[in-house]
């Protein structure tokens, strides 16, 4: 068959594979990073590795998370998905303040608490979290074949002149006890590409095999195999090692003053920004290999989608390796079999007539269920304002993942503002201090008035002056995102469409502009505020995103 990457399109990074093979049949699971997200973590569902259905998105509970205060790109760090005995297990990693610069090269101190969670239904509900531990983060839990199980994660060195990602780490977990018990290992340091995370440990033939990634998170992002006959190891590096990479091994241009430049020079051609992988068996001597990818714009190094999930086969060869399919993986991954075409949906539009929410839609950090009230009677949902578009704490907001780089948003909206410090509307979001907001509020002499909000590296623009009066309380808002530009739009009667405020740039919504190097992707949201707290509500009867490309 034929895969066609990314598998999972927009923000879903940091995939962690699972194949699980019951009464003759084998079934594929991916667990992805939510970050500030919620509910945490989203796993999908495959067959055939063409087709993948969420199915579950399992820390939906505050006990199990709770993200109020969390920075923009924290929350939710590298989930492992693993199974073993009927359970399945998924390890996770809720990082609560994390310092970061540009280029993601940072010091100084992060807060990153790991925990796991367990069912036998990995539709239905998952347990209590377990806590394991806080000396770094990426862990994942093995499952031996001698019966025991392990957990890994990186340990993170806050110090000055110290390598920050200074050794992979390995102690037993006690299943009945619940707990970490015994010494901690350290069983690997790296290799030279450096930035040493995201393990996971395989067994094969009487090896051990540790997964992990390295080069950073961005355009040198790779990932490495090391093996061991013992657990504990040493470790020795892949002979072709890194294993995947998008980055070149001899550099073909030295001038970094010009980053788009340098980068362009230096990356292979196919998927970009490889790495944070994950593998599981296919057949006996072909696996798959899950892997981040981005996709830039065309002519920059800007990736606004964020970070998505493609798979790579490998195969086993003689010496006990695996080699990728392919020298260097084009954007298409094929598989041995017959080309079966996938399935894409290039229209989603949901008219909140349903008892729940659609699982497509995200909140922020929590879901504070006063917030929201679905009227599925009258097709509309009813946003309560709550705190500003800034706030790490109590937002209104309904985000859906931005998957196509052309692609339009429409929504109709009833809102009766009373004062400037209530609004609603439609926000095009990266996080807090990266997004454009068309939003309806009121001016100082009692009308309604439409005008778009900015947040550019967390500097505050309104570039709509004057504002638009509007003389109703019910609005139509739409959002076309053309490649490297967006432009907003609002009609009275959902036909009479009119420009407002000036084009934006696609890419300052991306983790390579904003400041510093954020983990996310593009969303856009349905939201309302209500600053001085009066319980004012905006009211929505459908959100429609169509793909055009």
């Amino acid at each position: 068959m034929i895969i066609n990457n990314p598998v999972l399109k927009g923000f879903h990074p940091d995939p962690s594979i699972l194949r699980v093979d019951q009464n003759g049949e084998a079934d594929f699971y991916i667990a992805n990073s939510t970050f500030e997200w919620w509910p945490g973590v989203r796993i999908y569902h495959s067959k055939d590795l063409i087709n993948w259905q969420l199915i579950s998105q399992p820390l939906n509970r505050m006990n199990q998370l709770n993200m109020k205060g969390n920075p923009p790109s924290g929350g939710i760090w590298a989930p492992c998905l693993s199974y073993a005995d009927g359970f399945f297990y998924l390890v996770y990693t809720d990082v609560k303040t994390w310092v970061g610069s540009k280029n993601g090269l940072n010091d100084g101190f992060k807060d990153t608490h790991n925990y796991l969670v367990y069912t036998d239904d990995i539709q239905g509900k998952w347990s209590d979290p377990v806590y394991l531990n806080s000396n770094g983060f990426d862990p994942s839990l093995f499952h031996d074949q001698d019966g025991s199980k392990w957990l890994l994660n990186l340990r993170w060195d806050y110090r000055v002149n110290h390598n920050h990602f200074s050794a992979i780490e390995i102690q037993q977990f006690d299943e009945q006890a619940h707990s970490l018990v015994g010494p901690v290992y350290e069983i690997f340091k790296g290799s030279k590409l450096g930035f040493t995370e995201g393990p996971h440990l395989y067994q094969r033939n009487g090896f051990y095999y540790l997964m992990t990634a390295e080069g950073g998170t961005s355009y040198q992002h790779a990932v490495t195999l090391a093996r061991s006959k013992k657990r504990k190891g040493p470790y020795e590096l892949h002979p072709n090692n890194p294993l995947v990479t998008g980055w070149l091994s001899e550099k073909h241009s030295d001038d970094s003053s010009d980053p788009i430049h340098f980068i362009k020079n230096n990356i292979a051609s196919g998927l970009k920004k490889t790495g944070h992988g994950s593998m599981c068996k296919w057949t006996e001597d072909e696996w798959v290999l899950a892997i981040l990818t981005g996709r830039p714009l065309e002519n920059t190094i800007n990736c606004p989608l964020g970070r998505e999930t493609s798979l790579i086969p490998l195969v086993w060869k003689e010496d006990g390796w695996p080699y990728p399919k392919q020298q260097n993986p084009a954007v298409e991954a094929f598989f041995s079999g017959e080309a079966i075409e996938k399935e894409n949906t290039l229209t989603f539009k949901e008219d909140f007539d349903q008892p729940e929410i659609h699982p497509d839609f995200q909140f922020l950090r929590y879901k504070e269920e006063n917030n929201y009230l679905l009227k599925p009677e009258s097709s509309v949902i009813r946003l309560y304002g709550a705190e500003s578009i800034v706030s790490p704490f109590n937002q209104t907001l309904l985000g859906r993942r931005i998957t196509s780089f052309h692609c339009y948003i429409e929504t109709r909206m009833f809102f009766k503002p009373s004062g400037f410090q209530q609004m609603a509307g439609l926000i095009l979001r990266y996080d807090d201090y990266n997004q454009i907001y068309l939003r309806m509020s009121q001016d100082d002499q009692g009308n309604n008035c439409l005008g778009i909000l900015v947040f550019e590296k967390n500097h505050f623009f309104m570039p709509v002056a004057p504002e638009i009066r509007i003389d109703s309380e019910e609005i139509f808002l739409n959002v076309e995102i053309k490649n490297h530009y967006i432009q907003f739009s609002y009609a009275l009667d959902g036909k009479n469409w009119q420009k407002i405020g000036p084009e934006f740039e696609t890419y300052k919504l991306s983790d390579e502009h904003v400041e510093p190097m954020g983990f996310t992707g593009l969303f856009a949201c349905l939201a309302c505020q209500d600053l001085n707290g009066r319980g004012s509500f905006a009211e929505f009867d459908y959100y429609l995103q169509r793909n055009l490309e």
